[in-house]
């Protein structure tokens, strides 16, 4: 009997650190990173958007298209003089454009890797270069403190605006639908938002707090994101450029922005080497990635195939999505080849065959005093051990345990029968404490319950002590039900919203782009003529 009896499990009423959500199990899956290096920083990082298995990585005087499946380079665009910055693809994934040191601003075939375009003006670095939604301009963003449109088939220059920030201007973003919107952010804290078709170019200014290194929009248009410092601030668009939140959960500089999660989340790199993801709907943190140095660039692969993030050490690390949670080939392989491995050394140093082996028990922890009178069927005892203050106070989850256990032996009320009123005055302050914890109300409420049946066998007279203690019980009980019907009428009336939702088939889609029959474009005459001189 004795070793046949098990400790009582108060495990299953702790308080649990970390709840297991959707996110976390998705972002669980993604694999252990594969490494790239490079010589420089990573600048920027972007997928194709025809080939989600090609991304480009922006680093030194190179531009180089990966394969995602065979970590090979696909093309090498080398035609800079000095570093490159912020090699991005428009959206149909046929060109490639980039800023460099010099000021200038190529634009690249992604087959050919011939320059297409060279558009200059810029009389410092252009750190960040992005495509209108209409694919026919290019936006440029300098440390002249400049923003430029370009026409992209004419190859000349159509807006100018060089006194709009007093800093380096090196992040910005496109709208995604309407092609003469976008934002720019400079390193002097300020966000300006541009209409082209407005005689005034800028329709607001808003202040950041901080350098802005990163900006993108929501595929909506009608959010739009910046990061700088330690903040990522979210502007609603439609209500005026409004600051809708503000999320901090970085210790150093924010340095990029991603959506991932087909829009529904939204990810943030830092210096702090951590990538954070966030839920676009409640802008909460749901998962924390950690790097082995800080994060400059990243990006992620359509479905969340891979999220890729470029360090400031020149480390390109690169996590893929796991099916099933399933590994590799490579890693059964491995697997099972080092159990074959330590399989054959066994049996080497075995003189003598055996059928089997028995493994060492493992000696569980001991029984307490509380379970030690379970077991002798002591339930006034056990219960009188877990009813201390300190107990009560600091380890509520062991006596909801010694109550559950003694309702499910139908000892309870027998427990509670026979005892002395500051007993029954400390026990009904317990559950009026712990009536609110999801954890505790289903043993609480039958516990409650057993009270008052000892109570009604009782013919003796109350103290008005008691009494006091049974009103508390019956206030509790009666704001549960309160809170319990607001939450029902609550999720009606959410029901009932998302089944207006659903009727009118509401659905999200993304941004559709209108496909234009263009010529195939060859490179200008200052395309064709620029040469890179070799110290």
């Amino acid at each position: 009997m004795q070793n046949s009896f098990l400790p009582l499990n108060t495990r299953r009423f702790q308080q649990r650190a970390q709840v297991e959500t959707p996110d976390t199990v998705t972002w669980d899956r993604l694999a252990e990173p594969e490494i790239l290096k490079e010589h420089n920083t990573i600048d920027y990082l972007d997928f194709s958007p025809t080939d989600p298995d090609n991304f480009v990585v922006t680093c030194s005087v190179r531009v180089q298209i990966y394969n995602l499946v065979t970590m090979l380079v696909v093309n090498n665009l080398s035609r800079f003089q000095k570093t490159a910055y912020g090699a991005t693809f428009r959206q149909d994934g046929r060109l490639l454009a980039a800023g460099d040191e010099e000021g200038h601003v190529k634009l690249f075939d992604t087959t050919s890797r011939n320059i297409l375009r060279l558009f200059k003006g810029h009389t410092a670095p252009v750190h960040r270069t992005f495509f209108t939604a209409d694919k026919l301009h290019l936006a440029s963003f300098g440390d002249d403190k400049s923003v430029r449109l370009w026409d992209v088939a004419n190859e000349k220059v159509v807006q100018t605006y060089e006194d709009t920030h007093t800093d380096y201007v090196r992040a910005g973003a496109m709208h995604p639908q309407a092609g003469h919107m976008f934002v720019s952010g400079g390193y002097d804290g300020k966000i300006n938002l541009y209409d082209t078709r407005a005689e005034t170019a800028v329709q607001r200014t808003l202040d950041h707090g901080a350098p802005v290194e990163s900006m993108l929009f929501l595929p909506n248009g009608s959010i739009f994101v910046s990061a700088g410092g330690r903040q990522v601030r979210v502007w609603d668009l439609i209500s005026g450029c409004r600051l809708l939140t503000m999320m901090s959960q970085h210790h150093k500089t924010v340095t990029c922005l991603r959506l991932g999660s087909d829009i529904r989340r939204l990810l943030s790199g830092g210096l702090d080497r951590h990538v954070k993801i966030y839920d676009v709907s409640t802008y909460k943190t749901v998962k924390t990635l950690t790097y082995p140095n800080a994060v400059v660039s990243m990006a992620v692969a359509n479905g969340d195939q891979a999220v890729v993030a470029g360090m400031v050490d020149g480390l390109v690390s690169i996590r893929r999505m796991m099916v099933d949670s399933k590994p590799s080939d490579l890693k059964k392989i491995r697997a099972d080849s080092a159990r074959k491995y330590f399989t054959s050394k066994k049996r080497t140093n075995n003189t003598q065959e055996v059928d089997h082996t028995i493994k060492d028990r493992v000696k569980g922890p001991g029984l307490k005093y509380y379970d030690v009178q379970l077991r002798m069927f002591n339930h006034k005892k056990a219960l009188d051990d877990v009813m201390n203050a300190q107990k009560m106070g600091n380890q509520p989850e062991l006596v909801v345990a010694v109550i559950t256990d003694l309702l499910h032996r139908g000892s309870l009320g027998k427990a509670l029968t026979g005892r002395q009123e500051a007993v029954y005055v400390r026990f009904i302050d317990f559950i009026c404490n712990h009536l609110g914890e999801t954890r505790f109300i289903r043993p609480l409420m039958m516990a409650a319950r057993t009270v008052m049946d000892v109570f009604e066998q009782r013919l003796v007279a109350y103290s008005q002590k008691l009494m006091k203690a049974l009103q508390r019980l019956s206030l509790a009980m009666q704001e549960e039900v309160r809170l319990t019907a607001e939450l029902m009428r609550m999720k009606g009336a959410v029901n009932m919203l998302i089944g207006i939702s659903m009727d009118n088939s509401e659905v999200v889609h993304k941004p559709t782009y209108v496909e234009a029959k263009t010529p195939m474009m060859h490179p200008s005459e200052a395309a064709q003529n620029y040469v890179v001189l070799v110290e």
